[in-house]
């Protein structure tokens, strides 16, 4: 679906973001996502790192 996306279709989007946001609220949206996108990568990789329990068969 993203492979068809040209130059002119990432400007369309930008101006549409920009319309909606406006130009003063973007760095903001910008450092909620960016936190969000952290905090999600860090409770992806802590259930991996945790250690793993025994299974002792009976």
């Amino acid at each position: 679906m993203l492979q068809n996306l040209s130059g002119w279709h990432a400007l369309v989007i930008l101006a549409v973001v920009l319309l909606v946001f406006g130009a003063a609220k973007l760095p903001a949206l910008a450092k909620s996502v960016g936190e969000s996108v952290r905090i999600l990568k860090a409770e992806v990789v802590e259930p991996e790192t945790a250690p793993q329990k025994e299974h002792v068969a009976s």
